[in-house]
């Protein structure tokens, strides 16, 4: 799909990278039968912490669409629009299996309807931002979904760490946010792409989220009686944050979003994404037979 050119005050005119790849609805139940409680390496820090984000992800993909609603109606492309409507079918089943994912946790005892809530608290103070400023947040966050996803399934040696079936959620899941990158900035740029407002989204997305992310993540912590657990506390915080970390690694990107020449599909992941979708959707992918049409 290639994105309309579209110069602000600020801006050069971007002419991104095309991608005519499809955005599928893949419409999956998972299946997960009794995961470890610590899923991530047999570590409390790491888990808890994926554990904080599932919980965050159903009001968010929640918030990511209604974002985009908003705008649909002032999509005359029809790319675009098939685009628009893919990435709504993608994160509507990504926040039905990530409900379903966060019901087994809290069954585990990790209980994610705490931090589910702060989310949905904050999300609630972005919700009085214009409508087009709530779209540039969420193009913010699309961009780190997206980041987050391409260094998940880059990284084999992290993957090897996870539970196998608690893994293939989370693959797909990243397949997914690449395969749909590009949307909310796409329409971004077609209804008005403010540079100051990609500025002010940093601040505005930290303020309103990371408080509830981190604070229930401690709280997480503290039931699990971890929060004091030096050598646990460290291994996961290196497996997150480190200098190789997995979210390290995406955050290291996430200033590109304010460059006046910003496009998602600068970085070229269609190799990738045609990579996992066959090995996780072809003939012989391991997500092939849960597949409902």
């Amino acid at each position: 799909m290639t994105a309309p050119a579209h110069t602000d005050e600020n801006a050069r005119t971007i002419s991104p990278q095309p991608d005519s790849m499809q955005i599928p609805v893949r419409h999956l139940e998972f299946e997960i039968s009794s995961p470890p409680r610590y899923f991530l390496a047999g570590n409390a820090t790491a888990t808890t912490f994926i554990a904080v984000l599932s919980a965050a992800f159903p009001p968010g993909e929640r918030f990511f669409i209604e974002s985009v609603r908003r705008f649909r109606d002032r999509v005359a492309d029809p790319e675009l629009n098939a685009a628009v409507k893919g990435f709504i079918g993608q994160e509507a089943i990504h926040g039905r299996e990530h409900d379903r994912l966060n019901e087994l946790l809290v069954g585990c005892g990790l209980n994610t309807r705490v931090p589910e809530r702060g989310v949905r608290v904050g999300l609630m103070l972005l919700e009085r931002c214009s409508a087009s400023q709530q779209l540039a947040c969420t193009a913010l966050m699309e961009h780190f979904t997206a980041l987050l996803g391409e260094v998940l399934l880059e990284d084999e040696d992290f993957q090897a760490l996870g539970d196998a079936e608690m893994l293939q959620l989370f693959l797909w899941h990243a397949l997914e946010e690449l395969e749909h990158k590009a949307v909310t900035y796409d329409l971004y740029n077609l209804v008005g792409n403010r540079r100051w407002e990609r500025w002010l989204a940093f601040p505005l997305v930290t303020v309103t989220l990371l408080p509830p992310i981190f604070v229930s993540w401690s709280w997480l912590m503290l039931k699990e009686g971890k929060l004091t657990d030096r050598q646990d506390m460290q291994e996961g915080l290196t497996l997150l944050f480190g200098r190789k970390g997995l979210v390290s690694r995406a955050l290291g990107k996430m200033g590109l979003y304010v460059r006046s020449d910003f496009h998602p599909n600068k970085k070229d992941t269609r190799s990738l994404v045609a990579s996992w979708r066959e090995r996780l959707f072809g003939e012989r992918g391991t997500l092939t037979a849960q597949l409902r049409h």
